[in-house]
């Protein structure tokens, strides 16, 4: 799936997706420890989009909690030094 759909979702449906990759994890772990797996790739595709979507609930778990704050900048006056 691609980061910009996974974008699209929401928290509910990434939390889903997520759910069905890690179980998608455990049934790749079964066939192998079986010798059924044809396509020992699948692990590291799985791996990486349960990754995207941790990103992506990271991301949006940190946006939330964090306040938005308005940075003002106050300048203070220089003075010069007498050097003579």
């Amino acid at each position: 799936m691609k980061v910009s759909e996974l974008h699209s979702k929401s928290v509910d449906e990434l939390k889903q997706e997520r759910l069905a990759l890690l179980r998608e994890q455990f049934n790749l772990r079964m066939q192998r420890a079986t010798g059924q797996l044809n396509k020992p790739h699948q692990f590291k595709q799985v791996r990486r989009g349960i990754a995207r979507i941790n990103t992506i609930l990271g991301e949006r778990a940190t946006r939330m909690s964090t306040p938005v704050v308005e940075a003002t900048v106050v300048v203070a006056p220089v003075e010069k030094a007498d050097t003579e």
